[in-house]
């Protein structure tokens, strides 16, 4: 009797579970499409910008062989080449240097990071043997 009793009552509740997520999803927000571009690269209409998005220095590249290039807004510049009317002049492992018309300009890898080097008083030194 218990046992068809817990039924019953599973059988009653469950359907009008149901029904009340049901009706609580259509009055919710809709999500996001999680496939969608970022809001950056799209238009105030909604539609995929073509304008180029000027990031900066994004990557600098140094291979044994060849010129070294700089990803500069998205654009591969190697050593000597031309960002507009700027010239890539030098190029390190985390800086790029542009000369042009208006100056030198230094783009960084990570701009608002500084690097230091942390000694310790105590450290112990190696005894020659």
């Amino acid at each position: 009797m218990k046992r068809t009793l817990s039924h019953l009552l599973l059988s009653m509740t469950l359907p009008l579970v149901f029904v009340a997520s049901a009706l609580a999803a259509d009055s919710a927000t809709p999500l996001a499409d999680p496939t969608q571009p970022p809001a950056a690269l799209l238009g105030l209409d909604g539609t995929l910008s073509t304008e180029p998005i000027n990031s900066g220095l994004t990557s600098v590249l140094t291979p044994k062989k060849g010129k070294p290039t700089a990803v500069i807004g998205g654009q591969v510049v190697p050593l000597g080449g031309f960002v507009g009317e700027a010239r890539l002049v030098r190029l390190s492992e985390t800086e790029a240097v542009l000369e042009g018309p208006g100056g030198i300009e230094r783009l960084y890898l990570t701009p608002d990071v500084e690097k230091k080097m942390n000694v310790t008083k105590g450290a112990s030194r190696r005894k020659k043997e």
